[in-house]
């Protein structure tokens, strides 16, 4: 990078993230390369002594109790085959990478798709977030979070079949492959949290085995210790360099890790300031009306699952969060709940999205949210109005019963109203859901895609988001996916709506926006009006107005865009991204301000359903050299 754009970055990352951001990642950049790191954090740490095996199994800190009647009941109800096949992948070593994909990997260093391999010795602070040899580093990652004990433990108990000797094995397979402080997987507190709550759940799961002897349990306690000391010991890049998601599953990590093993002799401190931190960040992180600082409805499924492990591990060892957690927990499963299809537990594919399902309990699809959104509910005494199905296998497991269908407690069923909600806007009807963000950004964006507008008819999302596929990959299939481009909404010539920079990092954020809905009953009409003002890399003062007109009980929608201060001879480029079956059933025609039909231009694009998969799918575009468009939407 040449002096000048080192400038820009700089001055936009004082303007945007604060000078306490830029000062620490700076002091932390000068750790890095002048090794300070490495001794901070030393290679092949000492030994910690732990206690007995016999008195660990008969602590007095409780962890979840499995409601196994619940669970005999339902190897009646259900099919396991897909359960059953992925266990017997998981004993050829073959493994499912972000809810989608097998692949073979017997070591805990590769990277599957680009079959690169890292130095197990090699200090964390030495390896690269991403190089084009090694490729995506949450390939290496994926495994190392042991999610995959949870099909484990699960086929244990639906088959009868012990399955300790593999859990452990793999356990401490990892521990004799990856050395205090060295390789990829210490490199990421989050990771590292992640694989201590999943081996917590299995050392639990199977606390009374006889493959768990004197010798192996003390070695997976103190490499628990030293992997929660490195969390420690860099909490602070969480909490100020990240600050979303990893924040709040490293501080909850040390709260539970304090609570669980109360042996270790910083346990006391690790659970004092895990507490505080978690309130902390819960408060910063959520707003008072339900909404994460992610723009992201599949990390804000991250937060209801460490919502969930919070607060009901705390209950069951007699303490108590203060009221902001509770409150906040509740309005994050009402703003979500508002946003889910009734039929299928699916929510808008919308904000970036890593796979991430850190405790996959259930059969459940990955994009049914209705699995962690119960057992949150249930916690918390609430009913989500759910009907019975294979959802309820997660809340049997975390021994939490009821609350997603018929609680006695509060009610949260979804709005029929047309809903605004933190620059999220929905409106639900019998046959069609609504979908649309306008916000503006006092938190750092992921996507450029204001005003973006999701239509699902009958639980099919006919217009739809592009997902985001990977986080490490060239530029132009980066910038397609985070940028503008795989968004329904509008580009300016082949501008994003905001300049993006190197990496997460988007320049001149939109700080001005504005949205709301509008009914007219003697119309029967619903209107929605929004704008924002943005694209200021192009010049000032370009604003992109849009208003949504929706005929009550009709599947009709007209979509009219305007941009104020349409730069001269730039196209203005309306973009949709239609489902492989919607011009069986619907059909789109686009016209200018002088009423004049937009031919449509159809090109390639990308879809990803999941991380790390996508699938080619249709674009359309209509353009005009005029500041207005008029999009028709409606069923043949």
């Amino acid at each position: 990078m040449n002096v000048r754009y080192c400038l820009i970055l700089l001055v936009q990352s004082l303007r945007n993230m604060g000078f306490r951001y830029v000062l620490f990642r700076i002091c932390f950049e000068i750790q890095r390369r002048t090794g300070l790191l490495k001794i901070r954090f030393p290679k092949h740490n000492s030994k910690v002594n732990v206690i007995a095996l016999t008195d660990w199994r008969n602590q007095s800190a409780q962890f979840f109790t499995p409601h196994y009647e619940s669970l005999r009941k339902l190897k009646c109800e259900q099919d396991f085959e897909s359960l059953q096949k992925r266990v017997k992948a998981i004993h050829r070593d073959e493994f499912q990478y972000f809810s989608c994909q097998q692949f073979h990997v017997s070591d805990w260093h590769t990277n599957p798709v680009t079959g690169f391999t890292y130095d197990q010795n090699q200090h964390w602070s030495e390896i690269p977030d991403f190089s084009r040899q090694a490729g995506d580093i949450k390939y290496v990652w994926e495994k190392s979070r042991f999610t995959f004990l949870y099909d484990l433990i699960r086929y244990d108990f639906h088959f009868g079949e012990d399955q300790s000797q593999m859990v452990f094995d793999k356990i401490e397979s990892w521990i004799d492959s990856n050395p205090a402080n060295c390789g990829p997987n210490w490199k990421c507190g989050q990771e590292i949290s992640l694989r201590v709550f999943n081996w917590t759940f299995a050392l639990h799961y199977y606390k009374q085995s006889d493959h768990l002897t004197e010798f192996l349990f003390a070695k997976i306690a103190n490499s628990i210790y030293q992997q929660m000391n490195h969390v420690d010991r860099n909490i602070q890049f969480s909490r100020v360099a990240v600050r979303n998601n990893h924040a709040l599953t490293e501080t909850l990590a040390l709260y539970l890790t304090g609570l669980l093993y109360p042996f270790f002799p910083e346990s006391k401190a690790w659970k004092e300031n895990g507490k505080r931190w978690f309130e902390e960040e819960v408060e910063y992180q959520i707003d008072e009306n339900g909404a994460f600082l992610q723009s992201s409805m599949n990390y804000h499924r991250v937060v209801i699952q460490l919502f969930t492990w919070a607060i009901k591990l705390a209950e069951l060892n007699e303490e108590r969060w203060n009221d902001l957690v509770y409150n906040r927990a509740r309005k994050s499963l009402k703003f979500l709940r508002n946003f889910q299809n009734d039929k299928t537990g699916w929510l808008p594919n919308y904000g970036n999205n890593d796979g991430a399902l850190f405790f996959p309990l259930s059969e459940c699809h990955f994009r049914d949210y209705r699995p962690q959104l119960a057992a949150l509910a249930n916690v918390l005494n609430v009913d989500l109005g759910y009907e019975p199905e294979n959802w309820e296998e997660e809340n049997f497991w975390l021994g939490v019963l009821g609350g997603g269908r018929g609680a006695e407690g509060h009610r949260i069923a979804p709005n029929h109203m047309p809903l605004s909600q933190s620059g999220y806007y929905a409106l639900r009807e019998s046959e069609s859901f609504t979908f649309i963000r306008c916000g503006n950004y006092k938190h750092r964006p992921f996507q450029a895609d204001n005003l973006h507008i999701d239509i699902w008819v009958n639980g099919e999302n006919i217009l739809r988001d592009a997902g985001s596929f990977s986080y490490h990959i060239d530029d132009k299939t980066s910038r397609y996916f985070m940028g503008t481009t795989s968004h329904n909404t509008v580009m300016l010539g082949d501008s994003d709506q905001m300049k993006k920079g190197p990496g997460f990092v988007w320049f001149n954020w939109i700080k001005k926006s504005e949205g709301a809905w509008n009914v007219y009953e003697e119309k029967s009409e619903v209107v929605f009006d929004g704008y924002f003002e943005g694209f200021k890399h192009l010049g000032s003062g370009i604003i992109h107005r849009r208003r949504v007109t929706k005929k009550l009980g009709v599947l009709r929608w007209v979509v009219e865009d305007w941009i104020e201060n349409l730069p001269p001879g730039m196209d203005m480029n309306q973009l949709w991204h239609p489902s492989e079956i919607f011009f069986d059933h619907f059909s789109m025609k686009a016209f200018d301000e002088n009423e004049r039909e937009i031919v449509p231009v159809i090109s390639s694009g990308w879809y990803a359903e999941f991380y790390g998969k996508k699938s080619e799918c249709q674009q359309i575009t209509f353009s005009s050299k005029l500041p207005y468009i008029r999009t028709v939407i409606e069923f043949l």
